[in-house]
């Protein structure tokens, strides 16, 4: 018997490596995520300034974008609109016909295959910036729980009709998956499965993407709807009330930061774990690579493939579309 414990036998070739590779990152597991601008400019694509390589796209050049994608291997999608207008009630973003309800019927007459998932919120369509109606009392602005989910399911229905084929709301009303489910089953849509953000903290990895979908709030914070990174036990409560109001897959966001919380959730349920690796996380490899200090490519894999080994089925990443386009994932 030897006397100790040879593990360099299995790692001495790539064959053999790769034969007891125990996790890994496929083309299936990755969702692209797009901002979709309503304009007349057909060629308008604006850079993102602070997530390198991502833009706002016109319907258009979306359909440019994604198609390119698609050929690379995309085989889902996560839709944000920027809308033309904002009111205090969000009124664009469940409007029949507003830009990402365009997207999705855009996405299903294209690429009829492609699963389509949108984001249901309201912050990129409200003045104030916040993720449902505003009540004021004095001083004092709160968003208001049980009124904002008669929008959200208006906006899920919406989506629906255009033709999503998952809904995913990132509100964090209290409710919402309930709501959800019951505007849409009275409709016939039934078979509609809802991607909850389940576990979704108040962090401050999303800045960038505040920038990219113009949702940044007025004044305030999202503090008293969403989590308190300092939380754990939370998280099971949270996504335990989605499961009993019929939630299909459960969220994490952000991901890097939380792989602990994507080990709880796949360890406590038997639904679909997905994970949002938001534009914080996606900056920060970014801007560390082009200044060449890291392996941009390298570190991108790592970071997704720790989020793969941490429960998740699936992955939100702004790395999905280049990652296929160069074949560091199939």
């Amino acid at each position: 018997m030897a006397e100790f414990f040879r593990g360099r036998r299995l790692r001495r070739s790539a064959a053999l490596r790769e034969m007891v590779r125990e996790n890994e990152v496929r083309a299936q597991d990755l969702i692209m995520p797009y901002f979709v601008v309503d304009t007349e400019d057909a060629s308008f694509r604006k850079p993102i300034g602070s997530m390198p390589g991502q833009y706002q796209l016109s319907l258009q050049e979306f359909e440019k974008q994604v198609d390119a994608a698609v050929g690379n291997g995309l085989r889902s999608v996560l839709l944000f609109g920027i809308p033309k207008a904002k009111d205090a009630v969000g009124s664009e973003g469940y409007a029949d016909d507003g830009i990402v309800q365009r997207a999705v019927r855009l996405c299903k007459q294209r690429w009829p295959e492609l699963v389509v998932i949108t984001d249901v919120c309201l912050c990129e369509y409200t003045d104030h910036g916040h993720c449902g109606i505003l009540r004021t009392e004095g001083d004092t602005v709160t968003v208001e729980n049980d009124a904002t989910l008669e929008l959200l399911a208006r906006t899920a229905l919406s989506h629906v009709r255009a033709g999503a084929d998952i809904v995913a709301p990132s509100d964090m009303m209290d409710g919402r998956i309930q709501a959800l489910r019951e505007a849409l089953d009275a409709e016939g849509f039934r078979d509609t499965p809802i991607m909850s953000y389940a576990v979704k903290y108040a962090s401050a990895f999303y800045g960038p993407f505040r920038e990219a979908a113009e949702s940044a709030p007025k004044s305030g914070d999202r503090k008293t709807y969403q989590m308190d990174p300092a939380n754990s036990r939370e998280a099971l409560r949270e996504a335990t009330a989605d499961v009993l109001e019929e939630a299909d897959f459960l969220m994490v966001k952000p991901a890097g930061p939380y792989l602990d919380i994507i080990r709880m959730v796949r360890d406590q349920f038997d639904l679909p774990v997905a994970a949002y690796q938001v534009s914080g996380e996606y900056s920060m490899i970014m801007a560390a690579a082009q200044n060449d200090w890291i392996n941009g490519d390298a570190v991108a894999m790592e970071s997704l493939l720790g989020i793969k080994r941490a429960g998740a089925d699936l992955i939100i990443t702004y790395f999905a579309e280049d990652l296929l386009a160069r074949g560091l994932v199939q």
